[in-house]
């Protein structure tokens, strides 16, 4: 089973315009409110693939009710944590051509209490049976940064992989401690490494330097470019082409999950990196943050580039 936490989550607004201009009123084509946050859209893809998940959040305020009410309609698994603030409500605006512009809240604070609540419910879904924890997303205002670092010791406690998928200071402290398995796309591992990485092989690099220090695998999700997988002694690079994207919001959150999906159903990492590959562009033929289906996934064409090309820019 594989279990994701998603401290901050959101109640997805997604609205569709036939050309995004600043400053004047406009019209929009279309729009659709999904359940949102990293955790909670990798277990959506998990679950409409046949992988067994439970998605941990809190919810509170409005938004926390229109949260219950929408993963009550898709019968996710879940374990909610009732907390006093209200937790995000985002907004995308997405144009013909799947770009997306994103307005992200911050979120709610929650006391010492809620947050421990909180991951006394990671602990009753892992009582289950636990193959893998994933920690995903941004942290909410007062959660202190080394909050996924002590999420990766509390998983390898119980016997579970760690994956983290997240940013800046919470990710750095993350990779300190040691996770299976990091997520970033290449603008957060430039962050993480603190230089820039013009060519795919300036991104392989970055990752043998975060595996040298001990994180197991780092999967990095490179847009259009698609996605590699560095290991201690492997690298993969995956990609497909897109012509018609209508959204990219949530596709590397449907990458990871496509790339546990074939892991737990027992893929060698680069097969893994591959369907992983697929998930992500299956996400982006699709509106708002909706998860891609077997059918949209079995649609993707997926090249594996062998040998691969390190001179690659980016």
């Amino acid at each position: 089973m594989i279990l994701t936490l998603t401290p901050n989550p959101s109640v997805d607004r997604t609205i569709a315009v036939a050309t995004l201009t600043r400053g004047v009123v406009q019209r929009a084509t279309d729009s659709r409110m999904d359940p949102g946050g990293k955790g909670i859209n990798v277990s959506r893809a998990l679950a409409v693939n046949g992988t067994d998940t439970v998605a941990v959040l809190p919810v509170g305020g409005p938004q926390g009710q229109v949260m219950e009410d929408l993963l009550r309609a898709i019968a996710l698994p879940v374990e909610t944590v009732r907390i006093s603030q209200a937790i995000r409500a985002n907004v995308g605006i997405v144009e013909p051509d799947g770009t997306t512009t994103k307005v992200n809240e911050q979120g709610p604070r929650m006391s010492a209490d809620e947050v421990a609540a909180l991951l006394a419910a990671v602990d009753r879904a892992a009582a289950q049976g636990l193959e893998w924890l994933i920690g995903c997303g941004s942290l909410p205002p007062g959660l202190d940064g080394s909050f996924y670092a002590d999420l990766v010791r509390r998983g390898h406690a119980v016997g579970a992989k760690v994956a983290i998928d997240s940013s800046g200071a919470p990710m750095a402290a993350a990779v300190a401690a040691g996770p299976d398995l990091i997520k970033p796309n290449d603008e957060e591992l430039e962050e993480l490494v603190g230089r820039r990485l013009a060519t795919l092989g300036d991104v392989v690099e970055a990752c043998r330097t975060l595996i040298a220090g001990g994180v197991g695998c780092v999967v990095v999700s490179l847009g259009g470019k698609g996605a590699v997988l560095v290991t201690a002694d492997q690298v993969a690079h995956a990609r497909a082409t897109i012509t018609d994207p209508l959204s990219t919001v949530g596709a590397g959150d449907s990458l990871l999950a496509g790339y546990l999906h074939a892991l737990t159903h027992g893929a060698d990492p680069a097969t893994a990196l591959r369907t992983g590959v697929a998930f992500g562009s299956a996400a982006v033929c699709l509106p708002g943050t909706e998860v891609p289906t077997p059918a949209d996934v079995a649609k993707i064409d997926v090249e594996v580039v062998d040998p691969v090309d390190l001179d690659l820019p980016l």
